[in-house]
């Protein structure tokens, strides 16, 4: 009954399901209720620049380069933001693959570490931090598995992934084999997540696909040779390890009743409200999974039944990026899924009892995405007003898509919907700035207010090009408070732990993420925009062992240390 609901929904039925040539009256309640609607669309003049080349990232992406249009070259690689050294800024690492047929006669490309000086630079300290691995790099996730009090980082690449432990001097050590987590597939996205709420970090891997570069096969359309699509080579199923609370882990095979799919995102919440963590991982042309923890180590895959396994008309997309946030303020987390081009980008609210609804449409998606092909994408208040806006990195998989379709190009800019705080998005990518001028072939996101300013940055990695820094000017208008989370009997990280902050009109509830987006890794502090209000009434954590804390009455704009079972203190 509930998966017919889904397939039949009324708003779905109503505005059709991808029918874009027969929207027009879709198109016209979307502008009849933004007159309505008080809330502007324009908000605070808000711009975002570019500034990786003058802050010191000259990182350049190789996909190797083979000139043969290998299957695994057009997938791109991550990267991130997280502060390796406890100084108080977020560094960057930045994730890079290597050539596959032939060797270089140069220096091998390297994923880098960049540390940030604390004035808007960046330097280069990959060498001296160990962190320059070689591996066909493809994505990365951070947190600290063993409770040491630093953060880790573990690298998903084509071959042998890489697990680098915190030294806690500055340096990382590759502990991957003697962890039990090298993982040898083709790994993409991944995440960290204290799944059974024992303290310590398990580890999720969203794999791709069983291939090999020696007997690549060549694919052409109407003649001219292009990358192949994914359902050319076998798909590989996701790996997912328990933590052992001793440096190791020990993987568990629970999800070996659930086919294999092409796994490229994921996002890990409390999709229910329970205590625990649950899995949404989106595959390409698959339809997309929901795994929901049953508290007892176990999980069932729930997709279908919950409305997020496809589109509103129960068609499979090509998933690439997912993401989980509170859109609106109900205190349930809500998903979007970035998908290919013609399938638009697909948004679920979450109506509680298990059960999301595909608002793509009415919430003003569908239209502005539909030509795009997606990546990463992420929830963020990029203005402060108080609601989570969606932004989507873009470009197309045919490095020669202009050949087979005229209409398509392979670089396209990225896309940014502000929260119009009814449950409708407006596109306003034209009125930011420079930043959001650029056109290139966009894969990850990361999400962060890396130079301590009080609004969010963004971190975009592009395919063959330089990975883009784009610094939020002006964000910070409205007022906003920081909260960095740190467990004791909880994991350390904190990942997990649900925040809930009054201040003003507004209530709203986030959770300590080490996944979402595609192939990236965002800021595990937790950010909220307060819009106006001075002070924030309320903030209560529940944190990932059950225990609740609280504190009120706390000025806006500033960052705060939440230490689990201790006051929450300003961050000096």
């Amino acid at each position: 009954m509930i998966g017919y609901r889904h397939l039949t929904n009324p708003v779905g039925a109503f505005w059709g399901p991808r029918a874009y040539k027969a929207r027009l009256p879709g198109t016209l309640f979307i502008c009849i209720a933004m007159l309505l609607n008080p809330f502007s669309v324009t908000g605070s003049p808000v711009t975002f620049v570019e500034v990786a080349e003058v802050s010191g990232i000259h990182f350049q992406h190789t996909d190797g380069k083979s000139g043969r249009r290998l299957f695994n070259e057009q997938y791109g690689s991550g990267g991130g933001f997280f502060d390796y050294d406890n100084d108080g800024f977020l560094d960057i690492y930045l994730i890079n693959a290597r050539p596959q047929i032939t060797e270089t006669n140069g220096e091998m490309p390297t994923n880098i570490l960049y540390h940030n000086n604390g004035d808007g630079t960046f330097t280069d300290v990959t060498r001296s931090a160990g962190v320059g691995d070689t591996g066909y790099g493809v994505g990365a996730t951070t947190g600290d598995y063993d409770n040491d009090g630093d953060v880790d980082i573990y690298v998903t690449n084509f071959g042998t992934n890489v697990l680098y432990r915190n030294n806690g001097d500055a340096t990382f050590t590759d502990v991957a084999q003697t962890a039990n987590v090298a993982d040898m597939k083709w790994g993409t996205s991944c995440a960290f997540a204290d799944l059974d709420s024992d303290g310590f970090l398990e580890l999720y891997i969203t794999n791709y696909a069983d291939y090999s570069p020696v007997t690549d096969k060549p694919c052409n359309r109407h003649g001219i040779s292009v990358y192949c699509g994914p359902h050319t080579y076998p798909p590989q199923s996701d790996s997912l390890y328990y933590n052992n609370g001793d440096g190791t882990f020990i993987e568990q095979s629970g999800f070996s009743n659930v086919p294999a799919a092409h796994g490229l995102g994921v996002a890990i919440g409390d999709i229910d409200n329970d205590g625990d963590a649950d899995i949404y991982v989106a595959n390409d042309q698959g339809f997309n999974y929901l795994f929901q923890n049953r508290g007892d180590g176990t999980f069932e895959e729930i997709g279908l039944l919950a409305g997020v396994s496809c589109s509103d008309m129960g068609k499979e997309e090509a998933g690439m990026g997912v993401a989980f946030a509170d859109y609106d303020n109900d205190g349930r987390l809500d998903a979007t899924v970035s998908n290919f081009q013609n399938e638009t980008n697909t948004l679920y609210h979450n109506e509680g009892d298990n059960f999301f609804m595909d608002t793509t449409i009415p919430a003003g998606i569908a239209e502005h995405t539909h030509r795009y092909l997606g990546w990463g994408i992420g929830f963020f208040d990029y203005d402060n007003d108080g609601y989570k806006d969606i932004f989507v990195a873009n470009g197309h998989t045919m490095d020669n898509i202009a050949e087979v379709d005229r209409a398509t190009t392979t670089p396209q800019r990225n896309l940014l919907f502000r929260n119009l705080g009814n449950g409708q998005f407006a596109d306003v990518t034209a009125q930011l700035g420079p930043g959001f001028a650029l056109r290139k072939v966009s894969r990850a996101a990361a999400f962060a207010d890396y130079d301590s300013d009080g609004d969010i940055d963004i971190l975009v990695t592009n395919w063959n090009q330089p990975a883009d820094l784009l610094r939020n000017d002006g964000g910070n208008r409205n007022n906003w408070i920081q909260i960095q989370a740190v467990g004791t009997q909880s994991n350390r990280s904190a990942i997990g732990a649900r925040i809930k902050v009054v201040a003003g009109e507004l209530t709203q509830y986030a959770e300590v993420q080490s996944s979402g987006s595609y192939l990236a890794f965002s800021d595990l502090r937790v950010h909220f925009g307060l819009k106006d209000a001075e002070a924030v009434a309320l903030i209560e954590i529940r944190w990932p062992s059950g225990t609740t804390d609280t504190a009120t009455q706390l000025r806006a704009n500033q960052r705060y240390i939440a230490v689990e079972g201790a006051e929450i203190v300003p961050f000096r």
